[in-house]
């Protein structure tokens, strides 16, 4: 299929690297442009053009502009046919959707004050009793995924590796770097062993990237 693809946005932003991690597993080629924090700003009149939100990532391809990281990774799999990361069928696409969802609503959002105040050196000034407050409510979502994962006994939606595992595994990832108080998670040690056997895990995860 030939598709001419851009992708603007660091490859030091989480949401970033799910949509290259995607590419790489649909074996897609593309052309990327630093974005954002460090680089062409996001609040130009030329970004704000393609999103409004001045958020990265934003997507250039045949078809038009997309933004939001999850939605160009649904359209990418879906342009690509690749039904085993997101299923046709309405109830197997609905599992995986709904944990795709659930990366975005609520383990996304979790880390927020615990990463910002643990890796980016606390700028938003919060006292130990926040700080510990935000781990918890991480570790509480966390709690959520390990359930599910001894559950299946293998991926997050089932059996097998999905678009789902693509998206939380990189905020697994993230959970596993930053310097915090863990409980033990077997099924999510077991589930990040099993990620590491994906070339795109090694890439945007294991390669030196939080």
């Amino acid at each position: 299929m030939g598709h001419s693809l851009k992708i603007l946005g660091r490859t030091s932003s989480i949401n970033v690297r799910k949509v290259l991690w995607t590419c790489q597993e649909l074996g897609i080629d593309y052309v990327r442009e630093d974005w954002g924090i460090g680089f062409k700003p996001t609040q130009s009149a030329e970004f704000l053009a393609l999103n409004p939100n001045a958020q990265i990532p934003v997507m250039i391809d045949d078809h038009g502009v997309l933004w939001e990281s999850n939605t160009i990774c649904r359209y990418l799999v879906g342009l690509y046919q690749r039904h085993d990361l997101l299923p046709i069928e309405p109830a197997p696409r609905a599992r995986v959707e709904q944990w795709i969802d659930w990366q975005a609503v609520e383990l996304n959002r979790a880390w927020g004050d615990a990463f910002t105040a643990l890796v980016r050196n606390n700028p938003e000034g919060l006292d130990a009793a926040q700080i510990a407050a935000a781990v918890q409510v991480w570790n509480d979502r966390m709690g959520i995924l390990e359930h599910q994962l001894a559950s299946t006994g293998a991926y997050v939606a089932g059996n097998e590796f999905t678009l789902a595992d693509i998206l939380i595994g990189l905020s697994v990832h993230r959970w596993q770097m930053t310097p915090m108080q863990r409980p033990h998670c077997p099924a999510v040690a077991a589930y990040y062993q099993r990620l590491a056997q994906h070339a795109g895990f090694h890439t945007f995860a294991l390669d030196g990237h939080n």
